[in-house]
């Protein structure tokens, strides 16, 4: 009897043993699954951290060429606009150089015109109607004193005479009064002045009982009848702006 059961109690025991041994053979691959199955979620996460940084970086590079391309093509429109300034540049260049290469010649000429302008203006006051004689020769003078002078510019040189010249065309266009003396059969008479442009040129004596005229021609004063008496004292108070200007009967010479 007892060794019945001791064969029952060691079969008992090979069964345990056998079964233990049979659940440790199948935890052990459960358990290796399991850890592959974390291996594979935790690798797939830094997978997908990976993809989204990659993905991110992708999107940063896009903007960023995009930025690129939006600069290249205004770099483009402005280097165009520069080459154009560039190109008008040139060309003002190249007239700038054309025209200094004239420039002594330019002078050639106009130095001399203007020496000549200077005697045709002098010329041309003397044989004028004397008003404000003095102080326009002393004009030309003045003038053949710059042409001389080194530190002026050729220049304005040329802008002084042709302002001379403007100052004697308004003289044209002008109705002023002054006052001075007249020589008339040797004694000095004091009398009222007036000039209508080039056209008349009078004279009234201050107690308005003579009047002459400036005859260019005889370059001589000609004593006027009584009856220019009035419109000469009328035309001495327009050009003292006395009165408004009006029609009054003047003796007027000739053109020649």
């Amino acid at each position: 009897m007892s060794v019945k059961i001791r064969k029952s109690l060691v079969a008992t025991a090979l069964l345990g043993a056998t079964a233990f041994a049979s659940s440790n053979v199948i935890a052990d691959p459960l358990n290796d699954i399991q850890k592959v199955g974390q291996q594979t979620q935790t690798a797939a996460k830094k997978s997908q951290e990976k993809i989204d940084n990659l993905y991110g970086q992708s999107q940063e590079m896009i903007a960023e060429y995009r930025g690129l391309i939006d600069e290249t093509e205004l770099l483009k429109v402005y280097n165009d606009h520069v080459a154009r300034l560039v190109a008008d540049q040139n060309a003002g260049i190249e007239s700038l150089e054309r025209q200094i290469g004239t420039i002594d010649k330019t002078k050639q000429d106009v130095v001399p015109l203007m020496y000549r302008m200077i005697d045709t203006l002098e010329q041309f006051i003397k044989a004028d109607v004397p008003f404000n004689q003095e102080s326009r020769l002393e004009r030309v003078e003045r003038l053949r004193s710059i042409m001389t002078n080194s530190s002026v510019t050729t220049s304005e040189k040329f802008r002084q005479v042709l302002e001379a010249y403007t100052i004697e065309t308004d003289y044209s266009t002008t109705i002023v009064s002054s006052q001075g003396s007249l020589e008339q059969n040797g004694k000095n008479i004091n009398v009222d002045f007036a000039r209508l442009g080039r056209i008349a040129y009078v004279a009234q004596s201050f107690d308005q009982k003579h009047a002459w005229v400036w005859n260019n021609s005889t370059k001589q004063w000609e004593q006027l009848g009584e009856e220019y008496l009035k419109p000469v004292k009328s035309m001495i108070r327009i050009a003292r702006k006395q009165a408004a200007p009006e029609l009054i009967d003047l003796p007027i010479f000739g053109a020649e």
